[in-house]
């Protein structure tokens, strides 16, 4: 059996754990993909760690187009990351007909649109499994094991980051910058961590299962995107007394008006299963008409991990690459011809559960008329706590659990709220997914 050629591109955490996967697991994976999947070469800019990853078992070079352009070459798999040398060492192989498989989240997501219709006309499988939830084979099992559903959303936890974050925050009753220190001392955080604790990276995966549960293009520039970088420990402690989690979730839901694309800290059920994803843990909740809800779990980052879902696409391409391009699975599960466009909605727009916490004056008269308020923007209060004040204090605090409602409501309540003279604090505002 004539092996297949791969060219690695970076032989970083992933490159490596990919390199040390396919040597270990050799036979077990040429069963699979009935060829033998061989890395012939590898780019990396650092040649000395790339020689000791691989101790001698291929060619190594630091000019990654020259591994694009390399006529031996099958496949090339990128996991550089980012959308800079990443998208033209990409492009370049798709235009010289080879197969791309690709871990990077923010180039699918960014630039997908792009790559794919590029794909398409040179009749080349671009993969990116390792791309969402690391080893979890969520695209998969949106793009081919939930194709008779109608998908009607798709919530996940998805960055380990924030995730471990909330953990210790909640477990140790310790702020967000404290807790911070601890995950980038233990390496769940990276040395600037914006990209994790604003929702970012947890958007580019989202964005690209939306564009994969409804087949829509992808849209990262019209999502909504909060951190948890403001997120108060007493909001967690509140959210645990009301039997509420917060994690940062990514939300895409298909509604009449269109596509909810969203990201942010949520309160969840602590009777839900993915309520009780600690750690740096990732889960996937997708919600289908005939399946119901399906839950993915698993290690959303990582070098193994992530190299398992590197190696899935990579013996997908292998038992795909006779094929004919109109009988392979599509990019973003339906056929190109059959894409739709449609909206995605301004969180103005959105409808969903609050939680609202307010520092007020301990007198009375003050919760009829927050109560009055919410009632004038048809809000309903579904649970409450009023904190006791504190000996020789004259605030206290109120939280309010509402049912479902348009953020733009929400938002016009908050204003008439935070305008009262008893009002002492900017309110703090939660959203809320029972996940049902």
């Amino acid at each position: 059996m004539k092996p297949i050629n791969i060219g690695l591109l970076g032989i970083g955490t992933v490159g490596g754990g990919t390199f040390s996967v396919l040597r270990r697991n050799d036979k077990e994976i040429t069963r699979r993909s009935g060829r033998p999947l061989r890395i012939s070469v590898v780019a990396d800019r650092n040649t000395a760690r790339a020689n000791e990853v691989t101790r001698g078992e291929c060619r190594i070079t630091d000019d990654a187009f020259s591994v694009v352009s390399d006529p031996k070459i099958d496949v090339v798999v990128e996991l550089i990351g980012g959308c800079g040398v990443a998208k033209d060492l990409v492009l370049k192989a798709i235009e010289n007909g080879k197969h791309v498989v690709t871990a990077n989240k923010a180039l699918i997501a960014s630039h997908g649109n792009e790559i794919f219709a590029l794909a398409r006309e040179k009749k080349v499988m671009v993969a990116f499994e390792a791309a969402v939830a690391g080893g979890i084979p969520i695209i998969k099992a949106l793009r081919e094991g939930l194709t008779a559903n109608h998908i009607e959303w798709v919530s996940g936890i998805i960055n380990g980051t924030t995730n471990f974050i909330l953990s210790e925050m909640r477990e140790r009753g310790e702020p967000f910058d404290v807790v911070l220190k601890e995950a980038q001392r233990l390496g769940y955080a990276e040395a600037d961590p914006t990209f994790d604790v604003e929702g970012i990276d947890a958007a580019h995966k989202l964005t690209i299962m939306s564009a994969i549960a409804f087949g829509t293009r992808m849209n990262f520039g019209k999502a909504y995107i909060e951190g948890i970088g403001q997120l108060d420990s007493a909001d967690i402690k509140y959210a645990g007394q009301l039997g509420y989690r917060i994690k940062l979730l990514g939300v895409t839901k298909r509604t009449v008006a269109g596509i909810e694309l969203r990201v942010h800290p949520t309160l969840i059920p602590e009777k839900r299963l993915i309520a009780n994803v600690e750690g740096a843990m990732n889960a996937v909740l997708v919600k289908g008409d005939a399946v119901g809800a399906t839950l993915y779990y698993g290690k959303g980052a990582g070098a193994e991990p992530t190299a398992s879902a590197v190696i899935a696409d990579l013996v997908d391409i292998a038992r795909m690459l006779t094929s004919s391009p109109e009988h392979r699975v599509p990019h973003l599960a339906f056929q190109p011809d059959a894409m739709l466009d449609l909206p995605i909605l301004p969180i103005s727009e959105v409808v969903t559960s609050y939680y609202l916490r307010l520092r007020v004056e301990d007198k009375p008269g003050v919760l009829a008329d927050i109560t009055r308020i919410l009632a004038g923007q048809l809000i309903s209060i579904n649970a409450m706590i009023q904190r006791e004040p504190d000996e020789g204090e004259d605030q206290t605090d109120i939280i309010l659990l509402t049912h479902e409602t348009r953020e733009k409501n929400i938002d016009a309540a908050i204003s008439k709220i935070e305008s009262l003279p008893a009002v002492k604090s900017e309110l703090i505002r939660l959203r809320l997914e029972e996940l049902a």
